[in-house]
């Protein structure tokens, strides 16, 4: 499944909850309020957010996974009655209850530290290690990028995983079943000030708080099984990652999520050591070895760092692709 959240501008409604289906969002509440009596389906419960579901007993997930597979299935008329045209829509985590960003490509963290004269610290292999992101500055597909003080502004390409269910001190090998979905994140990066901070020693602050894209929905795993490597720990996802600036494509040589060195089981087993996660948490898989201006050469990739009216776009297989653009400063 993939779910959504947003506004209708027809109604007025704000926040629902929906689901994707080739491209046409659904009101889920009404889809299962409407599709068991038209086909003769079993009512599932109606989940309140794309995590609920996580919760639901194995029958329940069946029969909700049954009313979603049929949307594509009924007549002209009653998908028109059910599908909600005039949307705008906000990340499929409105409001996170925490954002960690790791650092799981290691040709990113080689590539931008190479460019501050620095070698890889040998404790970088050892575990997954990540800093605590502004879970406050969350923006939806589509939403304009308010400009930062910044002369460096950059994108990085990141897909992130959603928790579903509560848990503490969880195993690599069990946390597969903590994970409601994945979705692609943008973590917008004022480079200038990041640099400066980071002489200080203590990571990113001003540099990274100020926006992070997520969207366009939140992926259940089951739908990236065809793309899937390795089991348990080790699960990984063939997952190509493309970014383009104004349609020019800038990673020539495409990324792929499979060249993760940590996976997110075990970033799930780093996080919730002797700390609780909960769902709505996001974990942050940290960019793509090609995923950034700072990484591929701002001058040699670009010719500049992003500016003004700038159009982003992160493109993942099987996650769709998340665009935003940068609104001018408001002074």
């Amino acid at each position: 499944m993939r779910f959504l959240y947003y506004d209708d501008l027809e109604t007025g409604q704000r926040e629902q909850l929906g689901v994707e289906v080739f491209g046409s969002v659904y009101n889920l509440a009404e889809a299962i309020a409407q599709v068991p009596a038209w086909l003769g389906l079993v009512t599932p419960p109606v989940p309140q957010t794309p995590w609920d579901y996580l919760g639901f007993n194995s029958e329940d997930r069946v029969a909700l996974a049954a009313v979603v597979g049929s949307l594509d299935a009924l007549s002209a008329e009653q998908r028109g009655g059910l599908i909600r045209p005039h949307t705008r829509r906000l990340a499929p985590v409105p409001r996170p209850r925490s954002l960690r960003c790791f650092a799981a490509f290691e040709a990113h963290t080689r590539a931008i530290r190479q460019r501050r004269g620095l070698g890889m610290p040998p404790e970088w292999h050892e575990y997954p290690i990540f800093f605590f992101g502004n879970h406050n500055a969350i923006y939806g597909p589509g939403e304009p990028i308010p400009q930062p003080a910044s002369f460096w502004l950059d994108y990085e390409l990141q897909i992130a995983c959603v928790i579903g269910q509560e848990g503490r001190n969880i195993r690599a090998s069990e946390a597969e079943a903590f994970i409601a979905g994945y979705t692609i994140m943008n973590d917008w990066c004022a480079r200038d000030l990041e640099m400066y901070e980071m002489r200080v020693g203590i990571g990113p602050a001003k540099g990274r708080d100020f926006a992070v894209s997520l969207g366009p929905t939140l992926v259940t795993p089951d739908e990236l099984e065809p793309y899937a490597i390795g089991d348990g720990p080790q699960r990984r996802y063939d997952l190509e990652m493309i970014v383009s600036v104004n349609d020019h494509a800038l990673n020539s040589l495409p990324g792929n999520a499979r060249e993760m060195l940590f996976t997110f089981p075990q970033m799930i087993e780093r996080a919730s050591a002797d700390a609780t996660l909960y769902p709505g948490d996001v974990l942050a898989s940290g960019a793509v070895g090609s995923g950034s201006l700072l990484s591929l050469g701002a001058e040699e990739s670009l010719g500049r760092w992003l500016q003004p009216h700038d159009r982003v776009d992160l493109e993942v297989t099987g996650l769709g692709v998340l665009r935003n653009t940068i609104q001018p400063l408001m002074l």
